[in-house]
């Protein structure tokens, strides 16, 4: 089978020196936290994806963002450690700042954003025909899954989070599944995240409730994987950071020993590549001249399929929702990709709060959001 040639590939190419624990991120400090998200392949193993001939993101007319309270751009890139900010509206950055030493240049890690990215190379393979429908079952593609409580999950529930399998995502609890779910004894030939993933009990009954789990995006990514017969880096490379003409190589972080990539966190890029990747989706996943992902895919994977219990908002295929028919892929730590077709805007920040997600951040980042869309308005 086309995965068991990929698992060997994985298998010889896998870096043999150690790293650090892979959730050990979510206990850095300050200092190490901001040194180390502009240099996540120093502490982690990782694939390349090779980049093309850059798309141009020329310069628009500059915007100032008004912030209800008053308050400056430049207070709150301080305040909220924010190392990045790109708007580009109709193609054209109209806002680019940096902060914490970083550059154009800087790749700086994505968290939860990579989510998004995984979401779009499942709409890559389905038009590919590596995937055949995403009301497939899951174990059609992880076997290995086949005894436990994914056994009658599908691949829309796993993209929707609601397989009813029960997770916890405490980020400050070291014992939580997401900070445990790269741990444990290998099986040799077995992803170590799906022998974790292959144990967890069921809670509620599949396509009942939304809860979020990041490592069912990673399950999505070693889906995607073995059913291309490519990494995901290779894929991405392949299907969008090449022929979409992202402008730098990113990175994607991978077990040292499986090779296995993180398809729910781990990709580094640019600042302006991350707003090219809002860009591709805006300009209908156009790649070269060529559609890149299934037809109907953008509508579909970016609209409310969950509810999240919280009034305007819900959840598409691994992307946040908002009624007014914008969406974003959101990281802990403060990443954020927002995409918002109605006004052809994309905003991007890098960031690197002192926790990893709270609501008093998460309210100042919304704000920000809305400072920068009242100040399109002249």
């Amino acid at each position: 089978m086309r995965w068991l040639v990929l698992v060997a590939a994985m298998l010889l190419a896998a870096c043999a020196t150690p790293h650090a624990r892979r959730t050990d991120v979510l206990f850095w400090d300050q200092p190490q936290r901001e040194a180390a998200f502009r240099t996540m392949e120093t502490h982690y193993a990782s694939n390349v994806v090779r980049h093309g001939v850059a798309h141009p993101l020329p310069p628009g007319v500059p915007v100032r963002p008004r912030f209800v309270d008053g308050s400056t751009l430049d207070a709150y890139m301080a305040a909220h450690h924010v190392a990045g900010i790109m708007v580009v509206q109709d193609g054209r950055v109209r806002l680019e700042r940096y902060g914490l030493g970083a550059t154009p240049d800087t790749r700086w890690t994505s968290f939860s954003v990579a989510k998004s990215f995984t979401s779009t190379l499942v709409g890559a393979a389905l038009r590919d025909g590596f995937i055949h429908s995403l009301d497939d079952k899951v174990t059609r593609y992880i076997p290995e899954l086949a005894a436990g409580a994914y056994r009658d999950v599908t691949v829309r529930q796993l993209l929707t989070m609601t397989s009813g399998v029960r997770w916890n995502e405490d980020y400050v609890d070291p014992r939580s599944d997401v900070a445990m779910m790269y741990e444990g004894s290998r099986q040799p030939g077995v992803p170590l995240l799906v022998s974790y993933m292959a144990v967890l009990p069921r809670e509620f009954v599949p396509g009942e409730r939304w809860v979020y789990k990041t490592g069912e995006t990673d399950l999505i990514g070693i889906l995607v994987a073995r059913a291309s017969g490519k990494t995901l880096a290779a894929y991405l490379s392949e299907k969008v950071w090449k022929p979409y003409g992202m402008a730098s190589d990113a990175l994607w972080l991978k077990d040292e020993i499986d090779g296995t990539e993180a398809g729910g966190s781990g990709v580094s890029a640019t600042l302006a590549d991350y707003a090219r990747l809002g860009q591709f989706l805006l300009d209908g996943g156009i790649a070269n001249g060529r559609p890149v992902l299934a037809d109907g895919w953008i509508a579909d994977a970016t609209h409310k399929h969950a509810d999240i219990g919280v009034p305007g908002r819900g959840y598409g295929y691994q992307w946040w929702t908002y009624d007014n028919g914008a969406f974003a892929g959101i990281g802990i730590f403060g990443q954020l990709l927002y995409v918002d077709p109605s006004r052809h805007l994309v905003i991007v920040q890098m960031a690197a709060w002192p926790v990893a997600t709270n609501d008093e951040q998460a309210r100042a980042r919304t704000a920000f959001v809305q400072a920068v869309i009242a100040g399109l308005v002249r």
